[in-house]
């Protein structure tokens, strides 16, 4: 799965985080242990026939369950089974039914068996039962925003701007809404699944379409078969209308179900597919193990994509047009993480939650492998970065062991430690294995544990048997442990040895071990010095040089998971940024000196060599921090930006240029803001926009219009927010409704930002705009699970929509012609009130 990580209330992380303590015991001895469950059935079979009452928003379900005891003689079988109506329990023998005596409650199904059975002697349950996902209890979480595993949108076609569809979530234990199952992760079992639908629609599931057959009143029963077994909550339907675009892998299918709006576009958006399984295949060394992979995406959905086997399903965000596909596919990243996790969760998965990292970790990676693979180490380890980045700077993470066994609920698992921080991880681990021993390890780990389940222990077995190396001191660490070394480090130098001792001080309370990349310039060239630190407060280590070294920098290659606390001059800043072949220590000498544009002539040199650098985040980063309104500045760096305004190759960094000339107000670049307007990408119309706009702004009505913001990355929407709130343009209201949403948040970190952002949510209050209402109101319901139990979040969104409610109130008051519209909207305003009591 990947995680639904709403940016923007991310800025209130400071409410939103969750505090556990750490679990440093794996001995069952906590105050809370979460064992893995026990197997005392082992599910083998599971046949569905499955009908939809679009109306009831409920199913109507058939189920042969095929198992047998997994060690022990047993007379009875458990199921999970949320929210259901059961109609009849049978023993199936033969195609006879023989009634069989059972009790429902505490959405466990227990069921008596006709005599005890014995390992391996199997025996097939039916179960005739209504699905009733709205009678669900168990709540979402931050991770998952919703928990009632069948899904109807739209299903009454109410809304007509919404599509009509069905579809599943099972992670965490959510298949067991739809149809009874053992719901735990290390249950694995085959499957076959008849699905009758209005014949209008098209069905996706797991496997291969065996058969369709026309029924009468214009449905028709499709036959999904998967003959490999996988764990229960990677079970999956899907219903709707959607194109099928047909691509392949080989002999393998591979279909995108897209929108049909979207058709036109699927290739761009999905196109890279099969490079990637051809990669991933043949990184592992283990090829695409299923008989298909399919790719759907479904509305509302509650959280970012998810990897049912076979059957892939993202969220809606995923659909994009060429003007943001140009800038860049936002949803490449996750493409790439929901395949790799065929390997990585579906062939081999989780025994338990607590071990999910076996899962997770290794999907967030698969993301650093496809863009090291497709687009150069410059951009992989940006992308990490960001990622660790995350982790690093939410501390509630700090005390969360990556494998934990003290969780208070198991969505608790689905945070920065299991994705981002466990993505650095592994690539620690690579570093230190090297490649060939690290991709033979997994290799090990997948043919050793394939269509099973495994956990972490297993997963140091295969590298440990692969490198000969014993790597408990690893996992103890990070796998076992939590937090991650603070570094503090200073250098003296010793004119008479001509050597410098540089001193590494770990500040958190548990000291870590590591390798370590130093790399000491002296006389303004680099030399990279690899140690091993030790798990000590202090470290020292001796270098030699021909004089005091101009500078040193720590973690150099990037590579260790790490707080380091960085004191160097501007100076040092470009001696690094020039030295450094490593994207990382290039981006964080541009980060250095952030306070000092505009005052240092090394600062400017900095960003004039960053401007010329070869990876256009770098360019980006660059452009984003200069001032050209400075005289100084605007000498050295107007020109270039100039240029790239104009001709860089990446439309995003001609975007940022466009932004940073619009600075100086000046009207000889009206030609280049001009030309922009007309772009396809987004993010240069949309700059350009703002650009012509600081020149002149009686043009906002006319150029507004131009700017395409719908589905806009949150970036190029905080760019052009103040454009659109300070002008009123109309058009765009809808889609900054995430920003005006969030603006008590925004304010705490930003408050210019947060200021307009409430500038903007006052002035959606005080409209009669439909569109932007509910998008306010659904951003903040679907946000809710990310907000934990936390009272003065919801406080405080409650009194937010509370004075929203009064302007509507007023709004209807002084134009009750548009009655009809603005009771829709305050109604939209009164349930949303209703969720955050």
């Amino acid at each position: 799965m990947k995680k639904a990580i709403l940016s923007i209330a991310l800025l209130g992380g400071i409410f939103f985080s969750v505090n556990l303590s750490a679990q440093t015991e794996t001995s069952g001895r906590e105050k809370v242990y979460r064992a893995t469950h026990t197997k005392v059935t082992e599910l083998k079979h599971t046949k569905l026939k499955v009908n939809f009452d679009y109306q009831k928003e409920q199913m109507n379900g058939e189920e042969w369950l095929t198992a047998s005891p997994y060690f022990y003689p047993t007379n009875e079988l458990m199921l999970d089974a949320k929210g259901m109506l059961i109609h009849e329990v049978a023993l199936e023998n033969n195609g006879k039914k023989s009634p069989l005596k059972y009790d429902y409650k505490d959405d466990i199904l227990k069921i008596a068996l006709d005599k005890t059975y014995q390992k391996n002697q199997d025996y097939t349950v039916y179960i005739k039962y209504t699905s009733r996902p709205n009678e669900v209890k168990q709540q979402g979480s931050a991770a998952i925003n919703d928990a009632k595993g069948l899904y109807f949108i739209n299903a009454q076609g109410k809304d007509p701007d919404m599509p009509t569809q069905i579809w599943t979530q099972g992670e965490t234990e959510s298949s067991s809404a739809w149809f009874p199952t053992i719901d735990k992760p290390n249950q694995k079992s085959t499957q076959e699944i008849y699905m009758t639908v209005p014949d209008k629609y098209v069905t996706l599931s797991n496997g291969i379409l065996k058969d369709s057959q026309k029924e009468s009143n214009g449905l028709r029963t499709d036959h999904w078969i998967m003959d490999k077994r996988h764990s229960t909550y990677l079970f999956f339907m899907g219903v709707g209308e959607y194109a099928i675009v047909k691509d392949k892998w080989k002999n393998i299918p591979v279909d995108y179900y897209i929108e049909k709006e979207y058709e036109p576009y699927a290739k761009q958006i999905y196109g890279n597919t099969p490079e990637m399984i051809e990669f991933f295949s043949k990184k592992m060394g283990y090829d695409y193990p299923w008989a298909k992979y399919a790719q759907i995406s479904g509305r509302e959905y509650v959280s970012g994509a998810m990897e049912n086997t076979t059957a892939t399903l993202h969220g809606s965000d995923i659909l994009q047009k060429p003007g943001q596909l140009i800038d860049e596919n936002k949803w490449e990243d996750t493409i790439a993480h929901e395949l790799f996790h065929h390997w990585f969760g579906d062939l081999v998965t989780a025994e338990s939650w607590s071990n999910l990292t076996v899962n997770e970790s290794f999907a967030n990676y698969s993301e650093y492998l496809w863009n090291e693979y497709k687009y150069g180490k410059d951009q992989a380890d940006y992308h990490q970065m960001e990622d660790v980045n995350m982790y690093l700077h939410n501390p509630s993470d700090f005390k969360k062991n990556l494998v934990r066994f003290g969780y208070d609920s198991r969505e608790d698992v689905f945070d920065l430690v299991t994705y981002q921080k466990g993505g650095g991880i592994l690539h620690m681990l690579r570093n230190y294995l090297g490649d060939d021993a690290f991709f033979a390890g997994m290799n090990d780990y997948l043919k050793t544990n394939e269509y099973q389940n495994a956990e972490a222990h297993q997963l140091r077995l295969s590298f440990e048997k692969v490198s000969g190396k014993d790597l408990n001191w690893f996992f103890n660490q990070w796998y076992f442990g939590s937090g991650n070394p603070k570094i503090n480090y200073s250098y003296t130098f010793e004119p008479v040895k001509k050597q410098i001792a540089v001193t590494i001080s770990q500040t958190q309370e548990q000291p870590f071990e590591f390798p370590l990349a130093i790399d000491v310039y002296d006389n303004g060239k680099p030399k990279r010095y690899n140690v091993w630190v030790k798990a000590e407060s202090t470290n020292t280590f001796n270098f030699d040089v021909s004089k005091n070294a101009d500078l040193v920098n720590i973690n150099a290659d990037g590579v260790l998971v790490a707080d380091i606390t960085d004191t160097k001059t501007p100076e040092q800043y470009l001696m690094q940024f020039i030295g450094s072949k490593e994207f990382k220590s290039r981006y964080n000498a541009l980060n250095g000196i952030k306070d000092q544009v505009g005052k240092s002539p090394a600062a400017t040199k900095l960003l004039a060599a960053a401007l010329k650098d070869p990876y256009f985040r770098v360019r980006t980063k660059a452009l984003n921090l200069m001032d050209l309104t400075n005289a100084e500045q605007f000498k050295a760096l107007g020109t270039e930006v100039e240029k790239l305004a104009s001709n860089d190759p990446k439309t995003l960094v001609q975007a940022a240029a466009i932004s940073a000339l619009a600075k100086t107000k000046d009207k000889k670049y009206l030609p280049i803001f001009e030309k922009g307007v007309n772009a396809v990408s987004n993010s240069v119309k949309g700059n350009s926009v703002g650009a012509i706009l600081a020149i002149d702004p009686s043009k906002a009505n006319t150029l507004g219009d131009k700017m395409d913001l719908d589905g806009a990355s949150d970036t190029l929407i905080e760019q052009m927010l103040p454009i659109v709130v300070k002008n009123k343009v109309t058009s765009q209201m809808a889609n900054i409704a995430q920003f005006a949403a969030f603006y008590p948040f925004i304010k705490f970190q930003n408050p210019e930002l947060g200021k307009t952002s409430e500038e903007g949510y006052n002035w959606i209050m005080s409209s009669d705009n439909l569109k932007a209402t509910e998008n306010i109101t659904k951003v903040l319901v679907h946000s809710k699970g990310q907000m934990g139990d936390n009272p003065q979040v919801k406080m405080m969104i409650s009194q937010m929509l509370k004075d929203g409610l009064s302007k509507k109130m007023e709004l209807l008051k002084q134009n009750p012609q548009n009655a009809a519209s603005i009771n829709k909207q305050i109604d939209a305003i009164n349930k949303a009130i209703e969720d955050f009591k």
